[in-house]
């Protein structure tokens, strides 16, 4: 009986370090994780593969998949749909693998709704100033967009209570081993192991 692989979710705030951190994970020694392949409503580019980078469709097929809640999560940007399909999700969990999702918080809430038995993990700044530090050291937002973005990360860290864990991004060697280390423990959960011992003892 394969145990069935577990859904992770890490968002946090924005400039917390979200994409930094998961590209991290990804790129370092043992990562078994599966990344989650986006399904999208824009036009293949030249070099991209269906199935590799993203799933490709058209939009009345997409609304179609949200209609019928077969999209995990989902958001519509410059006229086009990004999203999650569920049944990927679900086939790649059955088959015993991990998926990692980096989403942003709005999107949590929808996720835990289709996948309760997901691992929620809120990646925080070690506090407000040093967020604000992070989101103007880009060099990219007028003054007013920054405080524009701190009122939203102000929202968006209230939102914590939706998750599991929250995980400090200090350094980001030390984020990516406290994730790990999170992911490692909830594999021995009771919960999660159990069936599969009752499934032994009906055998007997």
């Amino acid at each position: 009986m394969v145990e069935r692989g577990l859904l992770i979710v890490l968002s946090g705030p924005s400039g917390v370090g979200k994409g930094t951190v998961r590209k991290a994970i990804f790129d370092s020694e043992a990562n078994d994780f599966q990344y989650s392949i986006s399904m999208t409503t824009r036009k293949k580019r030249i070099g991209e593969v269906e199935g590799v980078d993203y799933y490709f469709r058209e939009r009345e097929e997409f609304e179609q998949l949200i209609a019928s809640g077969e999209m995990l999560e989902y958001a519509e940007y410059v006229g086009n749909y990004y999203g999650t399909p569920l049944s990927y999700v679900q086939k790649t969990l059955d088959q015993g693998k991990d998926v990692f999702l980096e989403i942003e918080v709005q999107g949590a809430q929808q996720v835990k709704e289709k996948v309760p038995d997901g691992v929620f993990i809120f990646l925080t700044p070690p506090d407000l100033a040093e967020l604000r530090s992070r989101i103007t050291g880009r060099g990219t937002d007028a003054p007013d967009v920054i405080d524009e973005r701190m009122r939203i990360a102000r929202e968006e860290i209230e939102m914590m209570a939706l998750y599991d864990y929250a995980v400090v991004n200090d350094e980001v060697p030390l984020a990516v081993k406290r994730i790990k280390e999170i992911i490692a423990s909830e594999h021995f959960r009771v919960e999660r192991v159990i069936g599969k011992y009752r499934k032994m003892l009906e055998e007997l």
